[in-house]
């Protein structure tokens, strides 16, 4: 069994179903939970607020990150070793990959969700983006259809 997990938190519906699969089936791993602030120019311009103002969209990622590590942690606490967080800012797929290569994690987990062709085309797809890109294991847990 997998050590160290990176398990990737971006909605609270997918931090949900991430943990409590964590939970029943990593008991005693080192679990690092990652969240991507997706990092764009347009973002950070002085109109949006900026990356370095207190009441900008950054600082408000930075909460809502906060959030879902705070959620996941609620399922986590008493079922694996130790929990860290870390938020990353950029592509999505770019920094998780980047995270798991630097750190040398055993495993990642993701949650995924169902989408129609034309969604993956017009949207792209974070999950098949690092399941295709990576020589780790990935472990992909579907999350409930709304």
């Amino acid at each position: 069994m997998p050590s160290s997990l990176l398990v990737t938190v971006a909605t609270e519906t997918q931090t949900e179903a991430v943990a409590e699969y964590v939970a029943a089936a990593h008991e005693g791993a080192d679990v690092t939970l990652l969240h991507v602030v997706e990092y764009t120019e347009k973002k950070t311009s002085p109109s949006r607020g900026g990356r370095d103002r207190p009441d900008g969209w950054y600082d408000r990622a930075e909460k809502d990150a906060e959030a879902l590590f705070d959620l996941a942690t609620e399922h986590l606490e008493d079922s694996v070793a130790t929990i860290d967080t870390v938020i990353e800012a950029g592509d999505p797929s770019t920094e998780i990959l980047s995270y798991a290569d630097e750190h040398d994690v055993d495993q990642l987990v993701i949650g995924v969700r169902k989408r129609s062709p034309t969604g993956k085309i017009v949207f792209g797809s974070t999950a098949q983006d690092v399941l295709l890109s990576t020589t780790r294991p990935v472990i992909s847990v579907p999350l409930a259809e709304a």
